[in-house]
Order: C-alpha cells, then sequence, then structure tokens
C-alpha cells in the first residue's frame, strides 16, 4: 500500500473518532476514488503515490468546479461544502506554485528544450508539464506556455 494511500486511511480514522463528518465524508469520497483507480483497467493493482497524488487533484479540481457552479447558481450553502471538501484535499496535494514561480520553471522548460513557436505548443506543453510536476493546474501551465511562446 502506498504511503500517501496509508496517511489518508489513518487521517480517515482519526477523523472517524474525533467525529469530523467533513473530513470523514471526505477523505471516504478520496479513498473510493483511489480504489476506483486501482480495478481500472484489465486488473487490480496498488497504485504509486504520484498516482494517488493524480487521483486527489483530480477529485480536488472537481470540488473547486462544482463549488464554482453551485455559487453561481446561488446555493452558497452547497458551494460553500464543496470548497470545504476541497480545502480538505488540499492538504495532501504539494505546495501550489505562485504566478512568478511558475513562469520562472515555464521559461526553463521552454529555453532547455528549444521551443520558440506555435506549431511546437504539444511538446512545449509536455516538457512544462513534467517540469511542473503537479504543482499547477493544467490551464494555469497551457496559458503560461501560450503567453511565452506568444500563440
Amino acid at each position: 500500500m502506498s504511503t500517501l494511500k496509508d496517511r489518508l486511511t489513518a487521517d480517515m480514522r482519526t477523523a472517524l473518532k474525533a467525529r469530523d463528518e467533513l473530513t470523514t465524508s471526505t477523505l471516504r469520497m478520496a479513498l473510493a476514488a483511489v480504489g476506483t483507480a486501482e480495478v481500472a483497467g484489465k486488473a487490480k493493482r496498488e497504485l504509486t503515490d504520484d498516482e494517488v497524488l493524480a487521483v486527489l487533484t483530480k477529485e480536488a479540481k472537481k470540488r473547486r468546479e462544482a463549488a464554482a457552479a453551485f455559487a453561481d447558481a446561488g446555493r452558497t450553502e452547497q458551494a460553500a461544502k464543496e470548497s470545504a471538501e476541497g480545502e480538505v484535499l488540499e492538504r495532501y496535494l504539494p505546495q501550489q506554485l505562485s504566478d512568478e514561480e511558475l513562469a520562472d520553471v515555464v521559461a526553463g522548460a521552454l529555453a532547455a528544450g528549444g521551443f520558440t513557436g506555435k506549431a511546437q505548443m504539444g511538446p512545449a506543453m509536455k516538457a512544462a508539464q513534467a517540469a511542473v510536476a503537479g504543482r499547477a493546474e493544467g490551464g494555469r501551465v497551457a496559458g503560461e506556455v501560450r503567453r511565452q511562446l506568444a500563440v
């Protein structure tokens, strides 16, 4: 079992004993998503910490999008719940890069690969995503790559 998955399970048990309903339900949902990812494909397998992190990142993104949708629809109570769940998941994600740090990392990746124009957007994105390594959302990375390639 991966150490991140072990940490999620242990934290869920602690929250359950403390009767922290929000944390308990959020971590149960996260562990269910990890379990679903483990059985996806032809055979069940253990996920690595990086794969568990990818699942948690996806779940956190779902919570942010749902909170925005509920807020736009005027359902503030549901939006607050989704935001709170997202905050619980953020505890397990790496620290996000600031805009300046993201610009520096992307500039370094583009310079290292020699990417200069719009035609190289695909390979440039691949290099930038590898350099960022999950510390920023894909949309932010894509926007910065477009800006620096002047697309």
